[in-house]
């Protein structure tokens, strides 16, 4: 074969491999694509099914919640509107991770439970109406948790028993003392199967999990129970209704909340925020980042992001609020802990990636908390999630 041929059939050959590697390559690439648009059309299909409200795709969000600000759609807060909110308590041993549904609460209040571990009340309310939110693991009460939901008008307490040891630390004594067993209190004990599930598997067959880690709920099952099994609804107890107050009335009617802003300014520098509840309990040890695309921060929590196993997205909040106490404990063999709730102290509020001195202010139990700033002002927060936690008032807080 003439050598001229051999090459001509040479540069044919490799010009035909490399035209037909690409092209194998982009309908590789373009087939790849259209399997990633089908899945994710089928997620975002799964997450219409999953839907409990008929929301227009037009429907615009100008609704705050009462409790954080955020802005939902007026058929969200015409379902918020029938229901009071859920204060649900929530555990943080390290075995009990990841929690579900934290990124659906609109307030999370965070202290020690007992022995440096520390415990979450969520608040539950405007978030957690376009979907049925799955929470867990649910624990028991503490009084410092009821002190700060009492703020709230007689939300629905939820929670699996109680300390109960005779004294200041005893907070099932105390939600009888307050009423709350016949109105508003939804504890496991009483309730049970179906609202309340031990659920062995929610992290996975392969690990072992004990049975204080295993207790599981929803929002709609709570709220379903709590209309059609107690009549409990948005309408306040008629024997008790706020603060002045009588005869039923919406559990909203003289609630004053906080205040928000739309504008978040120029963003500051503190931009990592981290503190401990107890010295040398790392696996509690709390940071947060600032994330500028979301004007919110990122928790991490013993130097891992902290998840919601719902949907495997980090958790993120708005305002990060340190509030700053007395602490006293362990009291008891229990190691339970108390912390001042009532009166006035120091806090730390981070929002917009900025540091700001402030002052809680909580009259009396069922007294709301409220927040001022250096010149006595009511504080602005930034709308959305706002995470609080308690810590004594000698801890340091870097940032």
């Amino acid at each position: 074969m003439p050598k001229k041929v051999l090459i001509l059939a040479l540069v044919l050959y490799l010009t035909s491999s490399i035209v037909s590697y690409f092209s194998f390559r982009a309908l590789a690439k373009q087939s790849t694509q259209v399997a990633q648009q089908e899945s994710e059309l089928e997620g975002l299909l799964e997450q219409e099914e999953d839907l409990i409200l008929d929301i227009s795709p037009d429907e615009k969000k100008t609704e705050a919640c009462p409790l954080n600000g955020k802005l939902f759609t007026k058929t969200e807060k015409e379902a918020w509107e029938k229901r009071r909110p859920l204060a649900v308590m929530i555990e943080n041993h390290p075995d009990s991770r990841p929690q579900s549904g934290f990124t659906n609460s609109d307030i999370v209040f965070e202290a020690i439970a007992e022995g440096g571990v520390t415990r979450f009340m969520g608040m539950y309310y405007c978030d957690a109406q376009r979907k049925d939110i799955e929470l867990a693991p649910i624990r028991s009460a503490r009084t410092y948790f009821i002190n700060f939901a009492s703020g709230f008008y007689w939300p629905l307490y939820v929670h699996v028993g109680g300390a109960n040891l005779p004294g200041l630390s005893d907070a099932l004594g105390q939600l009888s003392d307050y009423g709350w067993v016949g109105d508003n209190d939804l504890n496991q004990f009483s309730i049970g199967y179906p609202v309340f599930v031990r659920d062995y598997n929610r992290l996975g067959k392969d690990k072992d999990l004990a049975t204080e880690h295993t207790m599981v709920t929803s929002t709609e099952k709570l709220w379903q129970y709590a209309a059609e099994e107690r009549e409990w609804t948005n309408l306040n107890p008629d024997r008790r209704i706020s603060r002045s107050l009588t005869g039923e009335a919406d559990w909203n009617e003289e609630y004053e909340g906080w205040s928000f802003e739309d504008k978040k300014g120029e963003v500051g520098e503190a931009t990592t925020v981290s503190y401990d509840f107890w010295s040398g309990y790392d696996d509690y040890s709390v940071k947060w980042e600032y994330n500028p695309e979301t004007n919110a921060y990122r928790r991490f929590m013993a130097n891992q992001p902290h998840i919601d196993l719902n949907n495997d997205q980090q958790i993120e909040a708005s305002n990060v609020i340190v509030f700053l106490t007395d602490e006293k404990g362990p009291i008891n063999e229990k190691k339970h802990m108390l912390y001042r709730t009532e009166g006035t102290g120091k806090a730390l509020v981070f929002k917009n990636g900025q540091a700001i001195n402030a002052t809680w202010n909580k009259k009396t139990r069922e007294s709301e908390l409220s927040f001022t700033d250096s010149k006595g002002k009511d504080l602005k927060f930034a709308r959305g999630l706002t995470w609080v936690s308690v810590i004594d008032k000698g801890n340091e807080v870097s940032y």
